[in-house]
């Protein structure tokens, strides 16, 4: 679809929405719109990881006391399938900033479909959740991978502060990530799940406030797309568009009341794409005539990179599935004295991020040239994430029954572990793509890498079905290796990474 031949071969305009020259460095030395793009992350995030936190939670919980009455199992299966839904769409997110919307008005109205969909989940009834989660689904779509392809542009390829900046970037992502749990978590479990959902809406709200607020800092804030369409295709693109949303709304809804779509099978469905799509993108760019011989050529390492990153994010996604399950029956909800909700461990895994993001861009920044290369940054991530899980092998061995309580300290340094491992990887990851990406997909590249969250939940939504089928410390365990693995085999392909990613470092 990207390689239409009525599609415009060059960026209308490039110069003409650079920001203000005194913006270079007015942030920590960084471009001014690096504040605003973090920002509006802090805000996303407290939305998106505060509603996460309870998401299973509610799920799980008893109809009597509001919940949907789900088994944990189903529950953390269900949770994965909606992560998985979220980073599907985000491919059509990168084409539609691409060639239609452009980057600004795509995390625009991507921010206000996900303030709707927080708003829906508020009213207390299940039809609204789901309609909820569909409209915060497409709305992510649009927003995550175009925010960190606008914090690329910020920076010139070969700018030393770039993976520093995309630090900076990500610890405002985790000051969100922090915070979002601790006010919808203590409101879902002492007021009300909705409650809970309702914060989440309006944290979503003030970030849009400071992003518009904030659009004079930004590069590709233009509204015409970066490589549009020409008008006519513009047209039925836009119309096909339209028919298809239709068209599938109407058949899920017909199928689902026939009986013939059940949850199972739409948790399936949904693992089924998230295998096949970055497949078939990769052919897509691979044999796109727009990517000239010399991005061809960077792009094979990239899906190295991107088996890494389905590799830790299938580990980093299950805080907020099998771990908030494992913290609520059978860990302590108490630290010297002071009691707190079970979904406060969420924010533990932001407080990590918030305190080493900054600590990781002032290594790097000190370091220059002499840095680890991306892809051993990236490897090392997921040795960590592999080994979060490693840790909860500890104290969930030696019990008879499932009626033990593991001090806190267990799940809060299996998040450290993680968050510094999520710091690496996602910092890394994100830069290197923006460094990698063929210039003509330069948005859907990006949407790429989120496919790999996309795949991590997938396989996620299938495997944590066995959660409670087999013992905690197999689970953990056998989980936990399979990513200490991967990221020794992206080690020891370190040589042939570094050359063929030249010049990206």
């Amino acid at each position: 679809m990207s390689t239409h031949a009525t599609a415009r071969d060059e960026p209308s305009d490039p110069e003409a929405d650079q920001p203000p020259p005194g913006d270079e460095r007015a942030f920590l030395g960084h471009p001014r719109g690096l504040a605003t793009l973090s920002g509006l992350e802090v805000w996303e995030r407290f939305s998106f990881l505060g509603m996460q936190a309870i998401l299973v939670l509610y799920f799980a919980d008893a109809v009597a006391d509001g919940g949907l009455g789900m088994d944990p199992g189903t529950a953390a299966s269900v949770s994965a399938a909606y992560g998985t839904m979220v980073y599907l769409v985000s491919v059509a997110g990168g084409w539609l900033a691409d060639r239609i919307l452009g980057s600004y008005r795509a995390v625009l109205w991507g921010g206000v479909l996900i303030a709707c969909g927080h708003y829906a989940m508020a009213v207390p009834t299940a039809a609204m959740t789901w309609a909820g989660l569909g409209l915060i689904s497409a709305g992510t779509g649009l927003l995550k991978p175009n925010v960190a392809t606008m914090v690329g542009k910020l920076y010139r390829t070969d700018d030393e502060r770039r993976d520093a900046g995309f630090a900076l970037y990500y610890m405002g992502i985790n000051i969100g990530a922090f915070a979002g749990p601790l006010i919808t978590g203590w409101l879902g479990e002492n007021e009300g799940w909705h409650w809970g959902f309702s914060a989440a809406a309006i944290g979503m709200t003030a970030g849009l406030v400071q992003y518009v607020a904030g659009r004079r800092h930004l590069a590709g804030r233009k509204h015409s797309a970066e490589y549009p369409l020409a008008p006519d295709a513009m047209r039925s693109a836009v119309t096909k568009i339209i028919a298809g949303c239709v068209l599938f709304a109407v058949l899920a809804t017909l199928l689902a009341v026939a009986g013939r779509l059940t949850m199972d099978r739409f948790v399936d469905l949904l693992t089924l794409v998230s295998v096949i799509a970055p497949v078939v993108y990769f052919a897509l760019m691979f044999r796109s005539p727009r990517v000239t011989a010399a991005e061809r050529v960077r792009l094979r390492p990239y899906v190295v990179l991107f088996l890494a990153s389905v590799a830790f994010n299938f580990i980093l996604f299950q805080a907020y599935s099998t771990m908030m399950l494992l913290a609520s029956t059978n860990a302590r909800t108490e630290i010297l004295g002071f009691h707190f909700p079970a979904s406060w461990y969420a924010s533990a895994l932001g407080a990590f991020e918030v305190a080493l993001a900054p600590v990781v861009a002032a290594l790097w920044a000190r370091m220059g040239r002499r840095q680890p290369h991306a892809s051993n940054k990236i490897a090392i991530g997921v040795v960590l994430g592999g080994l979060s899980f490693l840790l909860m092998v500890i104290p969930t061995s030696g019990h008879a029954g499932d009626a033990y309580r593991m001090a806190a300290w267990w799940i809060v340094g299996s998040y450290l572990l993680l968050g510094l491992g999520d710091v690496l990887l996602e910092t890394s990851g994100m830069s290197a793509t923006s460094k990698l990406a063929p210039k003509a997909f330069s948005s859907q590249t990006m949407a790429l890498w989120f496919l790999s969250l996309a795949l991590a939940n997938g396989i996620q939504a299938q495997v944590v079905k066995v959660y409670d089928e087999v013992s905690h410390p197999v689970y953990f365990g056998v989980n936990g290796a399979i990513a200490v693995a991967v990221g020794l085999a992206v080690m020891a392909l370190a040589p042939w990474l570094r050359r063929t990613m030249h010049p990206v470092h």
